[in-house]
């Protein structure tokens, strides 16, 4: 009977470090973490794996229920097959275990899943209604939708260069011109 943990963040330069500390100190064997992979995708390496690893007795546990998913039907799909193997769950930040036999676990708990679960995919389709309105809106309006593309010639991009010329390190160039550690490697990486 193993004590497993999954997170999950869906930007490359977000980081799982919170996630991971309470997952471990939940007592998590072992962490499955996936980065930078929306929760909608129902197949994800790291869950893929954990998931194939797990067993009767065994217990998921997560920071919070949408880092499991945010797709509803997917969602309880994972619980129903949890529950259907003889499989735990826990969502650290919600407060909800399924295991009958501990003090949040049965029928409120396989209702509150349902609830948040529903309230994660609506955040989600929410989110990509108000992108799809802002992006017909830009293109009625005769504007680009999107990113403003970032060139050479931008400010930011030369003055990450003359940081690097400098010495300084990525991090120490993002807190300087005011962007992330990914941002500066992908100026960086443009050539001047």
């Amino acid at each position: 009977m193993a004590r497993l943990g999954y997170a999950r963040v869906s930007l490359t330069d977000q980081k799982t470090d919170l996630q991971i500390r309470e997952l471990e100190a939940a007592g998590c064997e072992r962490i499955y973490k996936d980065q930078g992979i929306s929760g909608t995708r129902v197949s994800r390496p790291e869950l893929d794996r954990m998931l194939d690893r797990l067993g009767p007795g065994d217990e998921v546990v997560v920071w919070k229920l949408d880092r499991l998913g945010r797709n509803t039907r997917h969602l309880l799909e994972l619980l129903d097959d949890f529950k259907s193997q003889g499989i735990k769950f826990r969502s650290l930040r919600d407060g909800i275990a399924t295991d009958p036999a501990s003090e949040v676990g049965g029928a409120m708990a396989q209702a509150m899943v349902t609830i948040i679960s529903a309230f994660a995919q609506l955040e989600r389709d929410q989110l990509s209604e108000r992108t799809k309105a802002g992006m017909a809106i830009a293109a009625a309006s005769g504007r680009k939708a999107g990113r403003r593309e970032v060139t050479t010639e931008h400010e930011k991009v030369k003055r990450a260069h003359e940081l690097k010329a400098r010495g300084l390190k990525p991090a120490d160039i993002g807190k300087i011109i005011g962007a992330s550690r990914a941002t500066v490697y992908r100026y960086l990486s443009m050539e001047p």
